[in-house]
């Protein structure tokens, strides 16, 4: 197991995807539009903050419990998205690569949940 949550590949995931949401919300369009920005900034920060406290918490069910919420963040994040597609605040494209990206790391957070359940059920 990991000795930070620094040192998991899903955090680094989150950050990047944060990062990249972050580039997005400075664009001039979604930037106009106050409260998409603040949800998307929102949501994105949500991800990786919820790795990291479920993380530090120090017990494998708080950190299951978190992950599922990281989980649930990158759906609002993915919903969004489509608001922001859907009203021409992004590209058709980059709406659908950053919801990528989402998908690709709920699985790794799912595979992650998995992995500490069978642990857990090995104990």
């Amino acid at each position: 197991m990991a000795k930070t949550f620094e040192s998991l590949r899903v955090w680094h995931d989150a950050r990047r995807l944060c990062t990249d949401v972050y580039a997005l919300v400075r664009s001039k369009h979604v930037g106009r539009d106050l409260g998409l920005a603040d949800q998307l900034r929102r949501s994105a920060v949500s991800v990786m903050s919820n790795i990291a406290e479920g993380f530090e918490r120090g017990g494998r069910a708080e950190f299951t419990r978190f992950l599922i919420i990281a989980k649930g963040s990158l759906a609002e994040l993915r919903s969004q998205l489509y608001v922001a597609e859907d009203t021409a605040y992004a590209s058709a494209a980059l709406a659908s690569e950053l919801r990528q990206q989402s998908v690709v790391l709920s699985r790794r957070i799912e595979a992650l949940i998995n992995r500490i359940k069978s642990r857990q059920s090995s104990s």
